[in-house]
């Protein structure tokens, strides 16, 4: 960085400095949880910027040093505060590490701010010059009685080994995951892969860089638990005592997000597409001194395979393979020994024809050891090479995503695992809805007299035009199959859009029809009892049933009264019918 003239970082008196406080908003109560506190520097120059401050430090050589000024600043502007509520602070993972001298702890007294109430957040911008180290001073933060951070998390080093190797109390989603997710099945999929990681590691989750209402929706149906972002707060000298009312609303709405399902499994042989890391197999009796220098050799390997006739037996993870390597004279006591004795005994093996969901074994397992580790690839059960926990989660949600898209081949719109879920999740939030059987009427002789080919396009136009009509983020749309259809409409203005949508559907399904039959208003054709007649064309009926708050237990339940609906609006031949739920009565208590 160019250095402003007469700027040094030497002559920044402490009053130059201040911090602001951005909000963290329990994405379950709305409620503001925390804040995190962000430096500036002087206002209306070119070191307002954090990012300038940091770079000068750097030039100066001063960069440790600044950042602990900066964690003194805040705290000092924290303790003036008296307000309650959890502060996060940044810091470098050597700044941590500096900073548990006894330097910390001090500071907090000295600003009689309590450490039970500080999270110091991690920063993802460097790896840290002593990983043990790093360890320590964890787990020493943790003594006092703080609490820990991974910021960033899946950008930079904030990554499935250090989440595993720290065991923070918060991780922090990075926004290039978060900005945008009510548009992207791909985010949803990740998201939905770390919100797994942190119920089976006992971490709360923060989604950063929140700006949209939409994403808002998504990502507390999703489980994370607490957000960040302009939407919900913008940094302020001053703290935010509550979130604001557009906010809280929406976490308050029963109306849940339509989130794309991916449960339909994976087919064989997807795993295929993982990178293979070509690591050298250790024999059995490989001595420890060998191993050591393939590392040295390999710095990138994280871990290495024993391999015995073709048929990997053990996973020897770097990291506390060299931890004790270094120890006093362990390589005079065990340099020469075999080091099988060194290694996971029970290693992971998937084979590459198995099913990617195999592999959801080490997501959930209780043995954290293989998030750390990966796992070991093989090929008719001999050793090609290892897998890491990275691809791991790479290649569930890419399988997931595939399994989405493909859940109708026809439409490529769910199925009826994924809207039975959506009933479900709906019925749960006591949300209230609208259940609407879409179906085609005198389809079958169109299709006797067309052929499949052009039958498929009708029944596409039914999907496109059922798409077109419901909002995204509000309403679901399902193909049950065939020429079923089912919406879950949560959008108030549910009546209007079906109306909408069979006027569109009449109007474009007579251009399917040949010129001929255009003319007389339908063709010829076998009903459903063989008996030839004159089949009108082509049109959509809609059964809609309303479901208040309460009316059901049960997905099968709204299945039933929705197929009740659309029977009666085919009878009617009005287009549409709509029904009030009729509850159906609790069923009756076993004998005890």
């Amino acid at each position: 960085m160019r250095r402003p003239p007469g700027q040094s970082l030497s002559r920044l008196a402490f009053p130059a400095l201040f911090a602001l406080f951005q909000p963290i908003v329990d994405l379950r109560q709305g409620t503001v949880s925390g804040h995190e506190a962000l430096i500036r520097g002087p206002a209306g120059t070119p070191l307002h910027s954090p990012l300038a401050l940091l770079a000068l430090a750097s030039s100066e050589g001063r960069l440790l040093h600044f950042e602990l000024h900066c964690v003194d600043v805040i705290l000092a502007r924290w303790g003036a505060l008296h307000e309650p509520g959890r502060l996060f602070v940044n810091m470098s993972a050597d700044a941590l590490v500096a900073a548990m001298d006894g330097w910390l702890e001090r500071r907090l007294a000295r600003h009689h701010v309590p450490a039970r109430t500080v999270t110091v957040e991690i920063t993802e911008g460097a790896a840290a010059s002593d990983a043990a180290a790093l360890r320590a001073a964890v787990k020493a933060l943790h003594g006092l009685g703080a609490r820990v951070a991974l910021d960033d998390f899946g950008e930079g080093h904030s990554n499935l080994r250090r989440w595993t190797e720290l065991q923070p109390d918060f991780v922090k989603i990075d926004k290039f995951f978060t900005q945008g997710i009510a548009n992207s099945p791909q985010s949803v999929e990740l998201v939905r892969t770390i919100v797994s990681f942190g119920n089976a590691l006992g971490a709360t989750l923060v989604a950063e860089g929140v700006e949209d209402a939409k994403d808002l929706r998504v990502l507390r149906d999703l489980g994370v638990g607490h957000g960040q972002g302009y939407l919900l707060g913008r940094p302020a000298r001053q703290l935010q005592d509550t979130a604001p009312a557009a906010v809280a609303a929406v976490i308050g709405d029963s109306r849940i997000a339509v989130i794309p399902h991916a449960l339909q499994q994976a087919q064989p042989g997807v795993l295929r597409s993982i990178a293979v890391i070509q690591a050298p197999a250790l024999d059995p009796r490989t001595p420890n001194d060998e191993v050591s220098m393939i590392f040295q050799r390999h710095p990138d390997l994280h871990a290495l395979a024993v391999v015995d006739d073709g048929k990997p037996i053990a996973l020897i993870d770097r990291q506390s393979f060299m931890n004790d390597y270094a120890r006093l004279y362990f390589r005079e006591v065990h340099g020469r020994r075999a080091c099988l004795d060194y290694g996971n005994a029970t290693p992971r093996i998937v084979e590459l024809e198995n099913n990617v969901e195999h592999l959801l074994g080490i997501l959930m397992s209780d043995d954290q050891r293989y998030l750390r580790e990966g796992f070991i690839l093989t090929e008719g059960k001999r050793y090609i090479g290892l897998g890491t926990g990275d691809q791991l989660v790479r290649a569930v949600t890419e399988a997931r995503i595939e399994a989405a898209r493909h859940a109708n081949p026809l439409t490529f719109l769910p199925g009826n695992i994924p809207i039975s879920i959506h009933i479900e999740r709906l019925l749960a939030s006591h949300a209230e809805f609208a259940a609407c059987y879409a179906d085609l009427d005198n389809f079958k002789a169109f299709n006797d007299r067309y052929g499949y080919w052009r039958g498929d396009e009708m029944i596409r136009l039914l999907a496109r035009l059922a798409t077109q009509h419901a909002d995204a983020h509000r309403d679901f749309v399902g193909h049950i199959g065939g020429d079923d259809f089912l919406l879950l409409f949560q959008s108030a203005d549910w009546r209007a859009r079906c109306g909408r949508m069979i006027e569109a559907f009449n109007a474009e399904a007579q251009a399917l029809y040949d010129d001929a039959a255009r003319q007389a208003g339908g063709i010829e054709g076998e009903d459903r009892h063989g008996v030839m007649r004159f089949s009108p064309f082509t049109t959509l009926s809609i059964g809609a049933v309303h479901i208040a708050p309460g009316a059901f237990e049960h997905a099968e339940d709204v299945a039933a009264e929705a197929a009740v609906a659309k029977h009666e609006a085919k009878h009617a031949g009005s287009g549409m019918t709509v029904r009030e739920a009729r509850p159906r009565p609790p069923a009756p208590a076993r004998p005890q």
